[in-house]
């Protein structure tokens, strides 16, 4: 019984600490979108009255005052006193909200804003998780490169590349794809491998020919 309810009990707190911070972004964008729409909601309805544009015009003003103001933030966020408005907000947020933290890690993985080491920054490659003598290979991400010559590789899962695995192999069993892009990637993750035959087509880069292209220096033999 005790088992059962340990069982249960971890299970369900599992499954929070994937959806609580997921639903408080999406609630948060939503409020966002609230705000904003109300906000232009005057202007909107000037146009849809005075012209032949209807509900989309007020959407697509609301995404463009959102694209807007995130855009003004980063430029704000260059300066100095930027920097120091957004690390302190940054600790006060983190302290207050639940989820914070997890949904910052998450998004700044996503768009490379770790040190330049991310998913949507990384490379592309096939890699063996197996071993490099074992036929199997895996479309994966390449997301860090430790000074001992390993790489963390993501490996998405399909249709939602959000969710996967992280694995940590040796330079061995990596083969990076530069002709294929993360986005190519992605969308043949979304589509269930659908279209991998033509991503592929191109052929692989060996590890040292990569490493080669990347310092700038042909490889030894080429």
């Amino acid at each position: 019984m005790t088992r059962i309810k340990t069982f249960l009990t971890l299970t369900l707190l599992g499954g929070l600490a994937v959806v609580l911070p997921i639903a408080i972004l999406v609630l948060l964008f939503q409020w966002l979108f609230g705000q904003v729409s109300e906000l232009v909601s005057p202007a909107a309805i000037w146009l849809e009255a005075n012209t032949e544009f209807k509900d989309t015009v007020a959407r697509l003003m609301v995404i463009a005052l959102i694209l807007g103001a995130c855009f003004l933030i980063g430029l704000i966020v260059k300066t100095s006193v930027g920097r120091w408005l957004h690390r302190h907000i940054d600790l006060w947020l983190g302290r207050l909200a639940p989820g914070y933290n997890t949904i910052k890690d998450l998004v700044l993985q996503f768009i490379g804003g770790g040190g330049g080491e991310g998913v949507l920054s990384g490379q592309v490659a096939r890699v063996r998780i197996h071993g490099a003598d074992n036929p199997l290979s895996v479309t994966a991400i390449v997301t860090s490169h430790h000074d001992s010559g390993e790489y963390t590789v993501y490996v998405p899962t399909a249709p939602v590349p959000t969710s996967g695995f992280v694995f940590h192999v040796p330079p061995e069993c990596v083969e990076f794809l530069p002709h294929v892009t993360v986005e190519a990637a992605m969308k043949s993750i979304v589509a269930c491998g659908s279209g991998s035959g033509a991503l592929m087509a191109a052929g692989t880069v060996p590890l040292d020919t990569a490493l080669a292209s990347e310092i700038g220096k042909e490889p030894q033999g080429a």
